[in-house]
Order: C-alpha cells, then structure tokens, then sequence
C-alpha cells in the first residue's frame, strides 16, 4: 500500500502529530475521568488566517479589525450584509433567499480519521459578540447519520450594540434540518461536533451586522480563563446558578467594575 500525495502533504501530518500529541496528553492526564474546568477554544477571531477557517454560506463580507484605545473593542469579525428576499433573475435555480450564514470548516482528516471537537464533557458554548439585535441563531453539526441535520439555538442579545458574552448549555440545542425543528428530537452527538456557526434566517429586509470575538466551550468554571477576561466586558447571560461558581465570577465582576470607578475619580 503507497500513500497517496494528499496524506504525504504537511497539513494532513501536522494534524496527525497534533492529534497524536493530544490523544497522549488526554489519556496520560486522565482527562476522560474527570470534568474539565479550563475552556476549550472552538474558534477565535484574533488573527486575519482566522476567517480562511470559515466559510461562508451566503455573500459573507467580514474582517477583523481593533478598536483604538481606550474603546474597548476585541479582535473580531464582522458578519454583515443586506438581506433580501428578491429572487435573482440571473440565477433560476435559485428557489430561495433571504438568509445568510458562516460556519468553520471541517477540520480535516488525520491518520487516527476526521477531526472533531469533543464536547460531551462540557455544559456550555460560550459567544462573546456584539449584535444589532436581529434574529441569529447559533448552528452545531455534528457526525450525525443525517449528515444535513443541524442543531441550532437562538442568539439572545441583552444589550444590542454592545459587547456581551452569553453561556448556552448544549442539551438547549434543537434538532433542525433545513431550518425546519425535526421529530424525533435525539440527543446531540457532542463527542462528535464537526463545525460550529451562525445564521440569518428572519428573511427580513435589510442590512445585518454581528459582530464576533471568540467562541468557545466551558463548564464556567473559575479556571475558564476566556469568561474570566470578558467578565467586566459587558454584560454576562447563562451563568450558572452554584454558588461556587456564580459566586466567584460576581465577585470578580463586582471588583473590577469597583476598580474602574475607583480610576475614575480625580
């Protein structure tokens, strides 16, 4: 048996090593027996290289960008557009529109197979991001036996405009295929997630703008040191209700909004 060019070229072996590397580590740390508490970073917009691991499902215009000090304005990217729901003339196989959409691309295969994100001992997907408000929803595919089906929940801004972070617990993600809700409902693979996004599906007129920093998957711990960075960025929905955890993070939030009126007073 000869290996063909594609599983000789540098990405397929550096994904090989790296996930050999990882393999080890999980199974040296016996990390499969016990919850963990530091975050597992799904995609994060810090970089231009970020936006060629996404890939867009409608026209997709975004970049990153930084905000000058003292505005506080992460490295993000920026997903907007202007919907319409006018049909194109040129394009006759096109039955519907008014939608739009990104997600992450697969990963790519390895010599241990696809890879893929394990989630199934985390509670949560954490978005820092900043909306307008529209009707967005978060999409999860994962290595299901349907492969077109989709689990989605919706993006809830508190403060339109502003930044914020929000913690959605992954048994809250429905079961979907082609926007419509499926029967019956199953549990979602988490141990198999292939991609994570976001959709426009309103089909209102008009234009949209997301704005996103970083996603990620968490059990809000106090070692979750992403939800500890964007604490005092705004406002925090999802948080759990344990005193040791709700607790801790108040407590933060609580001295660093102190600290910041503190330096405000001359």
């Amino acid at each position: 048996m000869q290996p063909t060019a594609r599983c000789l070229a540098p990405g397929f072996l550096k994904r090989s090593l790296d996930e050999f590397k990882r393999l080890s580590l999980f199974a040296l740390k016996f990390e499969g027996l016990k919850t963990p508490t530091k975050p597992l970073p799904l995609i994060t917009f810090d970089s231009p290289d970020s936006l060629s691991r996404c890939k867009p499902i409608t026209a997709l215009n975004n970049h990153l960008r930084k905000a000058p000090p003292p505005l506080y304005s992460p490295a993000h990217a920026v997903f907007r557009g202007t919907i319409s729901t006018q049909l194109p003339r040129d394009a006759p196989h096109i039955q519907r529109t008014g939608y739009a959409a990104w997600r992450t691309l697969d990963r790519g295969s390895t010599i241990f197979g696809k890879t893929l994100w394990d989630l199934d001992l985390y509670t949560y997907l954490a978005l820092h991001f900043n909306s307008d408000g529209r009707k967005y929803f978060i999409n999860l595919q994962t290595e299901s036996i349907v492969p077109t089906d989709i689990h989605q929940h919706r993006l809830y801004s508190k403060t339109p405009g502003e930044w914020e972070t929000v913690l959605i617990k992954l048994s809250e993600f429905v079961r979907t295929n082609h926007g419509q809700v499926v029967e019956p409902q199953r549990e979602m693979l988490t141990s198999r997630v292939r991609t994570v996004g976001i959709g426009l599906i309103d089909r209102m007129q008009g234009p949209y703008h997301l704005k996103v920093a970083e996603v990620w998957a968490t059990n809000a711990t106090r070692d979750d040191n992403i939800l500890d960075r964007v604490l005092s960025k705004g406002a925090v929905s999802g948080l759990p209700m344990k005193p040791s955890r709700q607790g801790r993070f108040g407590e933060l939030k609580r001295e660093r909004e102190k600290d910041k009126d503190g330096e405000g007073v001359s």
